[in-house]
Order: C-alpha cells, then structure tokens, then sequence
C-alpha cells in the first residue's frame, strides 16, 4: 500500500474516533447504531496496516515437546554442586534482581536496558511496555478520578494487588534474562543455573532451544505462559486477592477504570514520513501534535481466566512485533520517554504529573478526594480538553506509592503435565487494534461518573 494511501485511511480513521468519542450524548439506542457501523468501517480500513504473524516451528516444539514429557514423568533431577564461579554468577544475579525489584519504575527500566542490550529478547521489550501499563495503573488510583470514586483502602488493595503481580513476574523472569546475558558473555549455554532461582522446569527447554536457534517467538511465548501460570496460585487464586479485588463489584465493573487495558503509545505516519522525529506542520497547534500519539492495544475481558491471560499476551505480543507501524514508534516512544507512571508520558497536554501549586502542600501521595477542588464541568470533549480546562492529574509513582517489601513467595512449581504446550500456535494481531478512541470513552465515562457523584460526596 502507498503512503498516501495509508496517510489517508489514518485520516480517516481518526474522523471515526472523533465522532465515536462524542457518541455518549447520545441516546443508548443510537449511540450503539452509530457505533456498530463505525466498527465495520473501521475494520475494512484497518485491513490496509501491515500485520506479520507471529510463528511457531512445528518440528521445533515436537521436540520440545519431547523433553518437556520425559522430564514430567521421569526421575527428579537432583541439582549437581555448584562451582565458585558459578556460585559467584548465582550471587550477582540475586543481587541485581533485588535492587532492580524496588518498585515498579526501577522494574519497568531494568526491563528496557536489558532489551536495548539484546534485542533478540522479545519478551524483554513487551514487559517493558506492559509494565508501563501497570504504572500508569498504580497511579490512576490516586489520580484526580479515581480518588474521587474509591476509598483509601479500596485503592491500596488495588495497588498491592497490581505491585504483587508486578514483583512476583520480576523476580521470577529478570533472572532468566541475566542468566542468558550471562551466557552470551562467557559464550556458553548456563540454563542448568535455572534451578538456583526456582525456575519452572517449564523453561530449561526453551532457554535451550533458544541458545541453539535465537528464535524469539517460542520463547516469549514460554515465557508468557511461564508467567502467568507463575501468578495463577500465588495471586489470582490466593483467597485474600480474590476476596478483595477480584470478587469486588469495583473490578467486575471494569469499565470505570482501565485495570484489564494494556495499550502501547504509537504514532500514525505523517504525509512526510517523519513521525520518528517528532516534526510539527507549519499552523499545526500542540493538542494536535499531542493526539498524533495513539494507543495500540487490546481489552481483557476476564482477569480470573488463565488461559484467556495467556491468549491476551500473545495478542499484545503480535501488536508489539508483528505491526511494524507500532513496532517502530513504539521503541521510538521507549527509547525517548522515561517512564515515570504518570499518564502524562504519552499525553501531556491531557494529563499532568504535577498538582497546582495551592495543592502541593497536601501530603505526598495522599491522593484522597479532598485534595482536590470541587468538580464543576465537563472538561473532555472527544479525547481534547475543552478550553480553558484543566489536565487531569496523573501523579508519578514516587509521588502516589512507597516502596513495598517483597515477600518471598512459595517455591512449588506450576508444571504439572503439557496442558500448556496449546498455547504455543501461531498467531497474529487482531485487526482492530488501535483503542485510542476506547480509552477516551472509558476516561469520559469517569469524567461522568465523577460529575454524578460529586453532589453526595461534599454532602
């Protein structure tokens, strides 16, 4: 497809968002109309983008198919002493693990160096971008919204719940991703260290089959279904999580905060083909230098289910690589934004990190409703601020949360037979990826929310 062929349905595309986010002052009945034929709209626009599928080697997962079955129903395998080089490897690994588990920004960059250092790791990359996700999460709660719609304690189980999560993925992955670093270093494959950080028995074969073919595809794959197996007992299954987030009517009623949302900041290609550099058009204003940002992503309907997890990181995985429109702009967006958690890495001129300077007395990271000033109006019109308003506040990590304590989890392993081996097909992004206009509604819908409930809370 030409450019300018692709420049014109972006165009038209963003017409689309544009009406779609003004869809809510419309009558229910209508506003679905409308929006049942913008969807088909857009899905024959959206077939112009260039989508790659993410594949997997048939032979390559026989065998290790093969592996992963003789070491289920074989004899245990006893871990052999280590040498003092490799005690002292095993040591510097935990070491560098703890530092860089301190919270979820010092997480989030620990992810992006070790991709910049090796790009064959895929997965390094999709965790870096979803665990921007996961800040920005943390934050909204104590965001000028969402403070207004939870309590205190609502909001810090929510947010030990997103740092468990966060902790428990970090401490089990990052070591893999040293070890390898390791291992290229010294030019020899170390993944019988595995063990020394509790690893699922799981991995050994794709770290393996990965030293021998450098395919990233099986191996984000693996260690996506590692993961999320990893969490499945020890936080989603856990009875006081599920008692008091998962089973809660704040987390059922996923529409008013975007918990189960993971988009990645994207730019649309100018008519120049400049949209790495950041260029602004002659008479083009900032709000519309900021709204050539977009969001790729997807929605996840159901936290609680495994294999839906599993199917929705695969579906991230075929957005971040498999788009190279998204690809591109989103390494541009990783390689130039530090992440800080604030929503305002990706919209400035929608969100801010800072509080008015009459507020900056209150507490740090108090973010409760009285900290704010009475809500009065509207102030988002389709995804734009309306004149004169505000941003929305969207405080850094270090200025919403402290650090938490890790807790050391249990160390059983989550394999148990090859249940898991269905996940490893090919797969490719979904058509309609871009959610730009999804996350609008979804902020205007709070705006709403806000504004209706405004009344009882000052009474």
């Amino acid at each position: 497809m030409q450019t300018r062929d692709r420049n014109l349905i972006a165009s038209i595309i963003r017409t689309l968002t544009a009406i779609r986010n003004n869809l809510c002052h419309l009558p229910a009945h209508l506003a679905q109309n409308i929006l049942s034929r913008l969807q088909s709209m857009q899905i024959r626009f959206s077939r112009g983008v260039q989508r790659h599928s993410i594949k997997i080697p048939k032979a390559a997962m026989a065998s290790i198919h093969t592996r992963l079955l003789a070491g289920l129903h074989g004899s245990p395998v006893h871990r052999p002493s280590l040498s003092p080089q490799e005690q002292d490897i095993v040591r510097s690994i935990h070491e560098q693990t703890i530092v860089a588990n301190q919270n979820n920004v010092t997480r989030t960059e620990a992810y992006r160096q070790i991709y910049f250092r090796h790009p064959e790791l895929h997965w390094a990359f999709l965790a870096h971008m979803v665990s921007r996700n996961g800040g920005w999460n943390m934050t909204d709660l104590k965001g000028e919204l969402l403070s207004r719609l939870m309590g205190d304690r609502e909001r810090t189980e929510f947010f030990l719940f997103l740092e468990r999560c966060n902790s428990l993925i970090f401490q089990d992955a990052y070591p893999q991703l040293l070890l390898y670093e390791e291992s290229m270093q010294r030019n020899t494959n170390l993944s019988k260290l595995l063990p020394e950080f509790f690893v699922s028995n799981f991995m050994k074969p794709f770290w393996d089959d990965f030293w021998l073919r450098k395919d990233p595809a099986m191996l984000t794959l693996a260690l996506i279904v590692n993961e999320q197996n990893y969490i499945e007992g020890r936080v989603v299954q856990n009875f006081p999580y599920k008692q008091h987030v998962l089973n809660t009517l704040q987390f059922k009623m996923q529409s008013l905060f975007q918990l189960t949302q993971v988009f990645f900041p994207y730019r649309a290609e100018s008519r120049e083909g400049e949209f790495r550099k950041g260029k602004i058009s002659p008479g083009e204003s900032r709000q519309d230098r900021s709204n050539r940002t977009r969001l790729a992503g997807i929605h996840l309907e159901n936290f609680s289910d495994l294999n839906e997890r599993i199917q929705f990181g695969k579906q991230l995985y075929a957005i971040l690589f498999g788009i190279p429109q998204v690809h591109q702009t989103a390494l541009e967006f990783a390689k130039r934004v530090p992440h800080t958690g604030s929503r305002a890495d990706y919209w400035p001129d929608l969100f801010t990190a800072f509080l008015p300077s009459r507020q900056e007395s209150t507490s740090q990271g108090s973010g409760a409703a009285g900290v704010f000033p009475r809500y009065r109006q509207e102030r988002l019109v389709a995804c734009r601020l309306q004149s004169g308003a505000p941003p929305f506040y969207s405080p850094r990590l270090e200025d919403a949360w402290q650090d938490q304590t890790f807790q050391v989890p249990d160390r059983r392993d989550w394999f148990r037979d090859d249940s898991p081996l269905q996940h490893f097909v090919s797969v490719r992004a979904p058509v309609l990826f871009d959610m730009t206009d999804n996350f609008c509604l979804e902020l205007n819908k709070l705006e709403l929310a806000v504004l209706a409930l405004e009344p009882w809370r000052e009474n």
